[in-house]
């Protein structure tokens, strides 16, 4: 058989797409792998096509997909609607087989430690789909062996929900080997205490292009400011600087946020050199209401504010006078810019 396999979204390798891939080449089948969502004029017609989309706002990607594909299978954690796994699709028992060779160009190990979390936030897929926390592989058992680097991407989305017996393992295990890692999928910071985070401190964490020492979190409810920040405290005390810190912050979910709730969350972070990086709920080009914030940024969009903290556009220009268009262009730009907007 000829298959399709397509990865609607996401920078990392698709571990679901890897598990099809590795079931239907030990079959004898022949992949036919793409991040291209239409089909090209000289494709085949396929036995079987499987896309894979993780992000909600990929619905227009997926829609496209499924135009081109109407017998196409569809999965991810793009749909809360649908929570067939890999192995309820192939019918077969639980597996951990990966075949990595249709990302020729990734050298890591990259998989979980354990699945599920202990929270059931309104916004998040995983309690639904993966239940309650629970240890599923080893470190051992993810890194590819002696020929790839000892560089570990773990996707758990809850790593110290798992018995503490098993991730006290995992972290003997990280530092025994001489492993790197990035937690890819954050760690809860409102849940830190001082032997997790004892625990972090003591190994190598990196961001995902192992390059800088890195870990990320959320900050994604107001409400949750003296449990977020006792946190960080907790870990800047066992020596992990809040510059090291990538916060995930969740914008336009709740119904009451304004540009000045959002801008109390933004301000806060950068007041203790975290970075945030705003993440967008729902309509990403929609406004806030002003609720007491400067005028001048009403009609600004959630998409922009999101461009101007993670372009770093902030350490130079204000919000209310930043050039969306601005990509590829310096700071002495943005300030020009800002004089035209201002008249100044």
């Amino acid at each position: 058989m000829e298959i399709r396999l397509t990865q609607i979204d996401g920078k990392l390798p698709n571990l679901a797409l890897m598990k099809l891939a590795a079931h239907h080449r030990a079959q004898g089948d022949v992949l036919h792998f793409t991040k291209h969502v239409e089909r090209d004029m000289l494709e085949p017609d396929y036995d079987r096509v499987y896309g894979s989309a993780i992000f909600s706002f990929s619905a227009d990607r997926v829609a496209k997909f499924r135009q081109a594909f109407p017998h196409a299978i569809v999965g991810g954690t793009h749909d809360t609607a649908d929570n067939k796994t890999v192995e309820q699709v192939l019918g077969v028992e639980d597996n951990e087989t990966y075949d990595y060779s249709i990302y020729p160009n990734f050298d890591g190990s990259i998989g979980f430690t354990q699945r599920g979390c202990r929270l059931k936030c309104g916004f998040c897929v995983v309690p639904k789909k993966e239940g309650k926390p629970r240890s599923v592989n080893t470190i051992a058992s993810i890194w590819r062996g002696p020929d790839w680097p000892k560089h570990i991407h773990l996707l758990d989305n809850d790593f110290f929900g798992q018995p503490r017996e098993q991730w006290e393992a995992r972290i003997d295990e990280i530092k025994a080997g001489g492993f790197k890692v990035c937690l890819n999928q954050g760690i809860n910071t409102r849940m830190i205490d001082d032997e997790s985070a004892k625990a972090l401190a003591s190994i190598p964490y990196y961001d995902d292009g192992f390059k800088v020492r890195r870990l990320y979190t959320a900050w994604d409810n107001l409400g949750d400011e003296e449990r977020f920040f006792r946190g960080v405290d907790t870990l800047e005390r066992h020596g992990i600087h809040p510059r090291n810190l990538l916060v995930y912050m969740l914008v336009g979910y709740d119904k009451r946020e304004t540009w000045e709730r959002l801008f109390y969350r933004f301000n806060k972070m950068v007041e203790r050199e975290i970075r945030p990086y705003p993440m967008v709920y729902g309509d990403r080009e929609r406004g806030l209401p002003l609720g007491g914030c400067n005028q001048k940024i009403e009609r600004r969009s959630l998409s922009e504010f999101q461009r101007w903290v993670i372009r770093k556009a902030y350490t130079f220009i204000p919000f209310e006078f930043y050039d969306v268009n601005a990509k590829g262009r310096t700071p002495v730009d943005q300030l020009e810019f800002a004089a035209l907007t201002t008249g100044k």
